[in-house]
């Protein structure tokens, strides 16, 4: 189970790590589009585009499906439910640590204060 979803955590996040990809999913967040128009929206060949979207689709993120010769792009099945648990994890434990460094200087701040007085 935990190598499974290490696995597919390092798959997303991989995949996720590219700004087109992103762009991509983004894109297919609006409407289904196919390799050739999402080429021509990034400015980029039909192979690297391809390749793209092979990365997406291998991660779950994206889905493909050919229809003669065009093949059409959509958003995958995965929802990233582990890697937002995941990122929500450290975003809860930086936030106590940063509320933990919040206490500490109003402390100082008050010693501070404190030790202004008795001068």
């Amino acid at each position: 189970m935990v190598q499974y979803m290490t696995t597919r955590l390092d798959a997303s996040f991989a995949a996720l790590s590219d700004a087109t990809r992103r762009g991509v999913l983004e894109q297919l967040g609006r409407s289904d589009a196919s390799i050739t128009e999402l080429a021509e929206k990034f400015h980029m060949t039909l192979t690297g585009m391809k390749k793209h979207v092979g990365v997406l689709e291998e991660a779950g993120l994206v889905a493909t499906q050919k229809v003669g010769r065009v093949r059409t792009c959509r958003l995958g099945p995965r929802r990233l439910a582990e890697e937002t648990a995941w990122i929500e994890a450290y975003r809860q434990m930086w936030a106590a640590r940063f509320d933990e460094l919040d206490g500490i200087v109003e402390e100082l701040k008050r010693k501070e204060k404190a030790d202004g007085r008795k001068r």
